[in-house]
């Protein structure tokens, strides 16, 4: 027979989004006889094309490097998984904390955040290119899949959680890359200087325990440190020490799948003691106290913001700064500057539909649905169109 769970599920709190109280959606339409709102925007970021092309968008290695490791789409997947167990243990809406999460890296360009700073490198004179924006701009008019509007036609709570899981962004308003969403909110005001809900805040806290965790395993299956160097880090190093006394027998592949699974329910257990201090000690008892407190409600102890920090830096030195990673880097940046620059000169050669989109405009337009068609591509077509644009072999 198997065991009663330990952990608690709680009814939903006073504090958690309702699909039946939603702001709605900027175009209106009729409900869903199946899904309430919340579950219908999941279903529509699952069925764009932005969120298919992740499965070639590469976290630290570029695509065609492996199968083992992890692309956007899986870590999306990874993020959504966490993001739903946290919102359910918290007794949150566990629909909305899962769809923030999925949208949440749906405007990154290919080759990771090599490819996002040549980006913005490449867009420095036109305003720059940021993917959190690109996200934002993805969902609300890039993906064109509906007749009567362009976007996604998401609820208000899924836009704001697009753009504020991070918290408040009303300090960037005035950078050129924002105008976006300084026009959307013109018009539809998404109360940039307040925080986003607390099951928004859970997706972005996920974010950061799938990644970190997930860097370290696919770190350690690409050889680029040992577990005997990641002991040493005081997050993961307790966990190691005492696999090793309990499952002396445990291969290396067993042990670091092990700890690192320890590892993130170490994360999600102080995620879920910490923000249920916080919510006592701000008092927090509607969705408005959240976006009011003034400070994040979903977050780590300050012990565990600590023990992450290191394990940041030696992620940092050791993987993301590894010579082997810094050669994709830099082959990633050239791949991407050469397709920009030919494109920027010589819009002709864009497909048909793009070309369509730039003939005529003045060059900041051209620039940006330049940008826009690169940041959609995966890993795998950036590399074979910079083949087809610059290899003149296929010309024979």
């Amino acid at each position: 027979m198997a065991s009663e769970p330990t952990y608690e599920i709680r009814q939903r709190v006073a504090y958690a989004a309702h699909p039946g109280q939603s702001l709605g959606r900027r175009h209106n339409e009729p409900p869903s006889r199946t899904r309430n709102d919340f579950a219908r925007d999941r279903d529509r970021i699952i069925h764009t094309s932005a969120f298919r092309r992740l499965k070639e968008k590469t976290q630290v290695f570029v695509a065609h490097e492996g199968d083992h490791f992890r692309t956007r789409l899986t870590h999306s997947l990874e993020v959504a998984q966490i993001a739903r167990s946290i919102a359910t243990a918290l007794g949150l809406d566990s629909d909305l904390a899962e769809t923030i999460a999925l949208a949440h890296d749906l405007g990154h360009p290919p080759f990771g955040h090599a490819g996002e700073d040549e980006l913005d490198a490449c867009m420095s004179p036109y305003g720059g290119f940021d993917h959190n924006v690109q996200t934002f701009r993805v969902v609300t008019e890039l993906e064109r899949r509906y007749p009567d509007f362009d976007g996604l036609n998401l609820t208000w709570e899924t836009v704001e959680g697009v753009i504020k899981h991070n918290g408040p962004v009303d300090d960037r308003l005035d950078r050129p890359t924002w105008r976006s969403i300084v026009d959307y909110n013109a018009a539809y005001d998404l109360r940039l200087s307040t925080f986003a809900s607390a099951e928004a805040q859970v997706a972005a806290i996920s974010d950061d325990i799938a990644y970190n965790n997930h860097d370290v395993d696919d770190g350690l299956e690409a050889g680029l440190f040992r577990l005997e160097e990641v002991a040493q880090v005081s997050l993961i190093g307790p966990i190691l020490r005492a696999l090793q006394v309990e499952r002396p027998e445990l291969d290396d592949r067993l042990m670091r799948l092990e700890a690192v699974r320890r590892m993130i329910g170490a994360m999600v257990d102080d995620v879920l003691t910490q923000t249920q201090r916080n919510v006592e000690a701000g008092n927090v008892d509607s969705p408005e106290a959240v976006r009011m407190l003034g400070r994040p409600l979903v977050t780590f102890s300050a012990d565990m913001a600590e023990d992450l920090g290191r394990l940041r830096m030696f992620l940092h030195h050791r993987m993301y700064r590894h010579y082997r990673v810094n050669r994709t880097r830099s082959q990633a940046r050239r791949i991407l500057a050469d397709m920009f620059r030919l494109f920027m000169a010589e819009p002709e050669v864009l497909p048909t539909e793009w070309f369509d989109r730039v003939n005529g405009q003045d060059e900041a337009y051209r620039a940006r649905i330049v940008c826009d068609y690169i940041a959609g591509m995966t890993d795998r077509f950036a590399i074979e169109e910079h083949r087809r644009l610059f290899n003149l072999e296929i010309l024979n």
